[in-house]
């Protein structure tokens, strides 16, 4: 199998509302960026790929739009998933992998501040039975919040240090938009409380993959895919137990996660209880410490959704590059209460 590295990570400085900037304005920073850390043209790109949301914008085919922050001229070859950019990186990966391509751009952008996030993604829910109760994404991490609670896995205080610890962390991000722990915040949807949820805001992020040489040329030290896989659960949330995340699990075992030991896991966990979920099923917790959850600050520091996972895999990618892990886990996740996951398994030379 081909060696496919993240040769370049980049993003934009996460804020609350982005109004009087559109997505290709917001875009075009983060492109030229990644574009320039690797001394690559955009004529260089043999396939470029992005993660959007047209509920999130509010028309049909809004991607095609930002495509103006790419250059669609001359001619790419391009493709577009209705999901985080992390599934676009998936995409990208596999093109490389069956040597359609030796380089990639993966982007992903989202504003949330011009609707209301909790109302909007309710479409994802089964549209028959569940959509037209309109239970809100809150809601329903209050329901998994719960059900941790009541099965004796987690408590308040616990979920307000899980806050505490990213938001401090945080606090040497430039690009986050919550930083320093402060308060857990006022009660929102029992037991959560507004500590214990994501900021809403509007961002965007970008990768560069590469194939091989191609990719010890780009950078000194590539962070090398040497996993990745995703998987699904019941879309049904009366048939899960929200308690566990067997497809996180069943996508790290094939992405060889439990091969080797971790020192870094990028944990997308928009809410404080979707971690405790998301460390049993990786069996973070049994690794003593060991692993560093979350330098970044995570998904409580900044939530710009719909490229929220792909900063994940970005920022694991980049303590690689600097030399700040040598093995590290990125988890991407979309739908309610960790309805799809993605693992990756990232390490250095």
């Amino acid at each position: 199998m081909r060696e496919v590295a993240i040769v370049a990570f980049g993003q934009s400085v996460h804020v609350r509302d982005s109004a009087e900037t559109s997505e290709v304005e917001m875009l075009m920073p983060v492109l030229h960026d990644v574009l320039a850390q690797t001394g690559l043209a955009a004529r260089d790109i043999d396939f470029t790929c992005s993660g959007s949301s047209d509920y999130l914008a509010g028309r049909a085919f809004s991607f095609t739009m930002a495509l103006d922050g790419v250059g669609a001229w001359p001619p790419i070859s391009e493709s577009h998933v209705e999901m985080d950019g992390a599934w676009a990186l998936y995409e990208a990966w596999v093109k490389i992998l069956t040597g359609e391509a030796d380089t990639a751009l993966v982007y992903a952008y989202g504003k949330s501040s011009p609707g209301d996030l909790r109302e909007v993604l309710t479409r994802q829910l089964d549209p028959y039975c569940v959509a037209p109760l309109w239970p809100d994404s809150v809601a329903l991490a209050a329901l998994q919040a719960q059900a941790l609670i009541d099965a004796g896995l987690t408590d308040e205080r616990a979920l307000a240090g899980i806050a505490a610890r990213s938001r401090t962390a945080a606090e040497s991000n430039p690009h986050a938009q919550l930083r320093g722990a402060g308060p857990a915040g006022e009660p929102l949807v029992a037991p959560l409380r507004t500590g214990d949820c994501p900021p809403v805001g509007d961002g965007a992020a970008a990768v560069v993959l590469a194939a091989g040489d191609t990719a010890r040329r780009l950078t000194a030290r590539p962070a090398w895919i040497r996993g990745l896989d995703h998987r699904i659960e019941a879309h049904s949330l009366g048939v899960r137990d929200l308690t566990d995340s067997p497809s996180t699990r069943l996508a790290a075992q094939r992405a060889g996660a439990f091969e080797h030991p971790l020192d870094t896991a990028e944990l997308h966990a928009p809410f404080t209880s979707q971690e405790v979920v998301l460390r049993r099923a990786l069996n973070l917790d049994a690794a003593d410490g060991t692993v560093r959850i979350n330098p970044s600050g995570g998904a409580l520091a900044a939530n710009p959704v719909m490229a929220t996972g792909l900063i994940r895999l970005g920022e694991a990618a980049a303590r690689i590059h600097r030399g700040a892990s040598d093995r590290a886990l990125a988890h991407a996740t979309s739908g309610p209460c960790l309805q799809q996951n993605l693992v990756a398994v990232l390490e250095g030379e």
